[in-house]
């Protein structure tokens, strides 16, 4: 018996609504890979250093920019809410499926953690802000005509969470294990090197590709295991480069002597002292980057109806400078595309994860977890905390599960000192293997979206 003629072009219609637009990012990332590849050579690294930088600190800030602020409103960030929640959400399931792929797999003890925290965290920012340009751009897609500027905003809003948790949780996660220190120090992962240039062409192009000069931002203590050495209270550790948090109190307490009043109220428990002396090891600074000093501006702008009618519209006084932005931000697919494929021409790195592991963290990460997404969402969905009817709203919350792990592993990797090659050679496989899941995913992402929503 065979299908009504109905049904047949419903599926005709959704499978190209879901495949073309990942085959249009799937030409330029080859476009990148030939034009990066070793053998070829056309364009040089530098140059996609320095367009991985453009996107960062131009494009990216423009895209956020101009679609957020069009956006944004006091109401509709009230009706946003779960869009940060289920950030949070994927991130914990992401986590507590890499703890169970470490206890099934057992990667080499040093890289247990690593497993936990590269399995939890996903690239929900350039990745998704890509795939939903690429969806978007043309006028009959599956969602509304101005689902670009709606999909662009929702992940906009997503991304800074994920920068959030960049700098406290994966930047602690990351750091050296304790009791492997000299392991990683035989291998001369651990050497903190000062005064690098910016534009050091021995970095691979993974380490710049999303978030550049994060490894400029080394601190004293970033290659070291300091939180471990911490709450260990190991005094008898022979290593002299691994900082002592007694002295580091001392040493502030000698540059900046207290009042008496202060002194006093410096009389704290000993697990809150230490709890202190970790925060204030945490670069949280480093967070106000152009993307997210742009994510702000366009709240701000966005949810005050005056300044608003000044940026914001046709008839705006200043409509000249969103035009110039929305001309700047049309670059950042593309590039994002072309600097991705740069990254894969360089191909994966040796890794001591080992196969059972690594191929463990690409089916918990590519497979397992957006079958988990679908059941959130949907039954999110059915308590009413998602907007009624906004297709582009879930199809968002949806792509937050199956993307690959972010491309920032790398340079969170390089700066921590940890799991280098191995961080290189997985987000190498996810990236592949990940052009087979997210095709396979959109499908059955926009299936459920034109049957059920």
């Amino acid at each position: 018996m065979g299908f009504p003629d109905s049904e047949v072009k419903f599926g005709q219609q959704e499978l190209i609504h879901a495949v073309v637009p990942l085959l249009k990012l799937l030409c330029l990332a080859v476009i990148g890979t030939l034009l990066a590849h070793p053998k070829t050579q056309i364009v040089p690294k530098s140059t996609f250093k320095l367009l991985s930088k453009l996107v960062f600190a131009l494009f990216l800030p423009c895209t956020i920019f101009f679609h957020l602020g069009q956006s944004i409103s006091v109401q509709n960030l009230a009706l946003w809410w779960f869009i940060p929640v289920n950030v949070i959400i994927s991130t914990v399931i992401g986590c507590l499926l890499g703890l169970l792929v470490a206890v099934i797999c057992r990667p080499p003890p040093e890289f247990f953690r690593f497993t936990v925290i590269v399995t939890g965290f996903g690239n929900t920012g350039n990745l998704m802000l890509a795939i939903v340009g690429s969806i978007c751009h043309n006028a009959n897609n599956t969602f509304s005509p101005n689902c670009h500027t709606t999909g662009t905003a929702y992940v906009s809003l997503a991304q800074w969470v994920s920068v959030l948790l960049v700098y406290t949780l994966v930047y602690h996660m990351m750091e050296p294990p304790l009791e492997y220190y000299e392991v990683v120090e035989d291998e001369g992962e651990i050497e903190i090197v000062h005064d690098l240039p910016v534009n050091n062409l021995s970095r691979p192009l993974l380490h710049e590709a999303e978030w550049p000069g994060m490894e400029d931002q080394a601190t004293e203590h970033c290659k070291t295991p300091f939180i471990a050495r911490v709450f260990a209270n190991v005094s008898d550790f022979s290593q002299s480069s691994i900082p002592d948090p007694d002295s580091l109190q001392d040493v502030h307490e000698r540059e900046h002597p207290q009042s008496p009043k202060s002194i006093r109220c410096l009389a704290e428990p000993r697990m809150v002292r230490k709890m202190r002396i970790v925060a204030e090891q945490t670069p949280v600074r480093h967070i106000l980057q152009p993307p997210t000093v742009a994510t702000f501006l366009a709240l701000i702008i966005g949810m005050v109806p005056s300044l608003k009618s000044i940026v914001y519209g046709d008839d705006a006084p200043l409509s000249f400078l969103t035009d110039s932005l929305d001309i700047m931000a049309g670059a950042m697919v593309p590039s994002v595309m072309l600097v991705l494929g740069g990254m894969l021409a360089e191909g994966p790195n040796e890794s001591r994860l080992g196969i059972r592991t690594t191929v463990g963290i690409l089916v918990a990460r590519l497979l397992i977890l957006p079958m988990l997404g679908i059941g959130v969402v949907f039954a999110a969905d059915r308590l009413s905390f998602l907007i009624e009817g906004d297709k582009m709203f879930r199809f968002v919350l949806l792509l937050q599960y199956p993307t690959p792990s972010a491309i920032l592993f790398g340079a969170i990797a390089s700066l921590r000192g940890y799991a280098v090659s191995e961080a290189s050679a997985l987000l190498f496989w996810q990236h592949v293997f990940a052009l087979f899941s997210l095709s396979m995913y959109s499908i059955v992402y926009i299936k459920l979206l034109l049957t059920y929503i």
